[in-house]
């Protein structure tokens, strides 16, 4: 079934000719202290981090910019997130089980929303579900899916998430289904 997710995702939003990264996974999943679901990697292999549909960034681990690499803004998003719920705001009742993490993997550009997958012990990667953080508030909402399949659901418009439900009304028709990897967008 993720397969699926990218096939579909790749017919609908075509890598360019720049995009994908050769990465070694075994130092980034070192680093964070997990092993990464194979559709990310999939996902970073074909595209690079970059932006989807002038919406939805995809970090990627090595980014000279950190604020685009998945290292940085893990580490960033720990610190962040450990603030807020220090000083009050509710955490999200799905990290309640002991040794459970989040991993930021993509972040809303102008909204500020930050996409999660989260990480419980003992559960697979591909059965992580994405969890998104709205950006300018407190609420946050689960998605028991694949990263892959939330972009393709995003971009093809058939997404349940209130918060990229009106991406039409935001986005224009020919960016919709288009991805600018950082390499083109970073280098300016």
């Amino acid at each position: 079934m993720l397969a699926e997710h990218h096939e579909s995702l790749v017919r609908l939003c075509p890598p360019p000719s720049d995009g994908g990264r050769v990465v070694d996974w075994a130092a980034v999943e070192e680093a964070l202290g997990t092993t990464l679901p194979a559709d990310y990697k999939r996902l970073v292999e074909t595209y690079g981090g970059g932006l989807f549909g002038d919406t939805l960034w995809l970090l990627e681990p090595g980014c000279p910019d950190p604020m685009y690499d998945l290292l940085a803004q893990t580490a960033e998003r720990e610190e962040i997130l450990a603030g807020f719920w220090e000083a009050g705001e509710d955490k999200p009742s799905e990290l309640e089980e002991p040794g459970t993490r989040l991993v930021p993997w993509a972040y809303a550009e102008g909204a500020g929303h930050f996409l999660y997958w989260l990480v419980r012990p003992g559960t697979e990667p591909e059965q992580w579900t994405v969890l998104l953080n709205e950006g300018r508030g407190p609420l946050w909402d689960a998605y028991p899916m694949s990263c892959g399949q939330f972009l393709l659901e995003v971009l093809s418009g058939t997404t349940t998430s209130f918060y990229f439900t009106d991406l039409d009304d935001i986005v224009a028709p020919e960016d919709r289904t288009r991805f600018v990897p950082n390499a083109r967008i970073l280098r300016g």
